[in-house]
């Protein structure tokens, strides 16, 4: 570990606002040995940029704020010109009224400290329901349904996305941008159906950009859309226990071989978010080599052997500056708890939750808690050791891997209350883990306005302790 390891927080504008800009970056720097920030200055969504949702910690307002979100920077008509997406300044009510960057970026740089434009693309929030002409972005299931999230493969969305990063990174001396793309394609939607349809996720997307992509790659879209409505249909009677009668993963894989197009449109999907991180990255490059680009990978990466397959780290580093996987230990008992159970009411609904638990277990490389247990236990310091090493390992310490550590993220929504909260212990024991794992820093997350001040002070003890 070098002397002055990369310690990065998640923080939202709205600490700033509320507590004061040089007495937040004061507590930062005190407490927890942060000298750089993800500020999210860019997003619609609560877990990223609003205050805490169902506990609040020992500072800040104490209070819902319900905060809409948007750009917390007065945003450059110039940079748009790709999209007709103008209109997504945040409320006055959430933004306070000012640049945040302009706010923060100066205080943070003459301590020192750098910053990172945090900007969030906000798959699970009703971006349409604020945005004029957002919904010509989102993408279309295969019934042609808009769904939630925008698509990558649409001119506007993309325009958008890209206008953010160039306005970024010309117009404030930041150290770079960080994306977070919270979203799997439309198999590990459909797989996970019964927890995504709740927060509108359905098969995505079939609009006309990418069927005439899938044209171009010869994929015949009225079969790959007759799969996905098949294997929906599959899922929705194993919710219900309607075994097929080979079982069910029998049928399943009957699905996929008679539907290959489920995994070319699977593939379709992820090409065109891994396109934007080459977007993203080359943008940042193409107006400053010197000022990086990092990306976010979703806590289901170190969950589901699928997903991990998608997204390879070892392709991936040749496109970041540096990767930020997710490893809450602590909210990760109840997340794989639910993830399992999930997984045996579809695809394993031959076999049992504790059966499927000691399988995922084996492919994955952990040993945790049995699984009746893991909402009151979390996972162990043991997790984030294991994660970082296979992360370092996966691109060949070529570029930084930052693991993200759980500081008092909640443990459900909302979380029961004999679920397992972060304490210093165990928040000094994640830090010192992922160093041993061979990270090069850390990034304490979710976000400040959610932690208690004790458990950041456990990250800056256990970084000074390994100086």
């Amino acid at each position: 570990m070098s002397a002055n390891p990369f310690v990065a927080i998640q923080i939202g504008p709205n600490s700033f606002l509320e507590e004061g800009t040089d007495n937040v970056l004061d507590i930062l720097q005190e407490r927890g040995a942060v000298n750089a920030l993800l500020l999210a200055s860019h997003s619609f969504c609560y877990g990223t940029a609003g205050r805490a949702q169902y506990r609040f910690p020992d500072h800040g307002a104490q209070e819902p704020d319900h905060m809409q979100g948007g750009s917390f920077i007065h945003n450059r008509p110039q940079y748009y010109a790709k999209t007709s997406i103008r209109d997504f300044r945040a409320p006055d009510r959430d933004s306070g009224g000012i640049d945040i960057m302009d706010e923060v970026v100066p205080k943070a740089t003459s301590r020192g400290m750098k910053v990172y434009a945090w900007i969030n693309e906000s798959p699970f929030d009703l971006v349409s329901k604020h945005v004029p002409g957002y919904i010509h972005c989102l993408e279309e299931d295969m019934w042609g349904r808009k769904a939630w999230p925008g698509c990558f493969n649409n001119p506007d969305f993309k325009g958008l996305h890209l206008g953010v990063v160039e306005e970024h990174v010309k117009h404030y001396d930041l150290a770079g941008v960080a994306l977070i793309s919270e979203r799997r394609g439309p198999l590990g939607n459909v797989l996970n159906l019964a927890h995504n349809s709740r927060n509108g996720m359905h098969p995505t997307c079939f609009c006309q950009y990418c069927r005439a992509i899938a044209r171009e790659r010869g994929i015949n879209v009225d079969r790959a859309k007759a799969g996905y409505v098949a294997l929906s249909e599959f899922i929705a009677k194993a919710a219900k226990k309607e075994r097929p009668v080979d079982g069910y993963f029998v049928e399943f894989w009957r699905i996929l071989l008679n539907y290959p197009e489920i995994l070319s449109w699977e593939k379709l999907w992820t090409d065109g978010q891994l396109q934007l991180y080459k977007d993203i990255y080359g943008t940042v490059k193409a107006i400053d080599p010197k000022k990086e680009a990092g990306f976010h990978i979703v806590h289901v990466h170190s969950f589901s052997p699928l997903y991990r397959a998608i997204i390879d780290f070892s392709e991936l580093k040749r496109y970041a500056d540096w990767l930020k996987p997710v490893l809450y230990h602590n909210c990760a008992g109840v997340r794989f708890q639910n993830y399992v159970r999930d997984l045996c009411g579809g695809v394993f609904g031959d076999s049992t939750p504790d059966k499927v638990y000691r399988m995922y277990y084996d492919f994955l490389g952990y040993e945790e808690a049995p699984l009746e247990e893991l909402h009151k236990t979390g996972f162990s310091a043991d997790y984030v050791y294991r994660e970082t090493k296979r992360s370092v390992a996966a691109v060949n310490d070529e570029i930084p891997i930052y693991p993200g550590i759980d500081v008092d993220i909640p443990p459900g929504r909302p979380p029961a209350p004999e679920n397992k909260r972060s304490t210093p212990d165990d928040v000094g024991d994640a830090v010192k883990a992922a160093f041993r794992g061979g990270a090069r820093g850390v990034v304490i997350s979710r976000k400040y306005s959610e932690m208690f001040l004790d458990n950041l002070s456990a990250c800056g003890d256990a970084v000074r302790s390994l100086r």
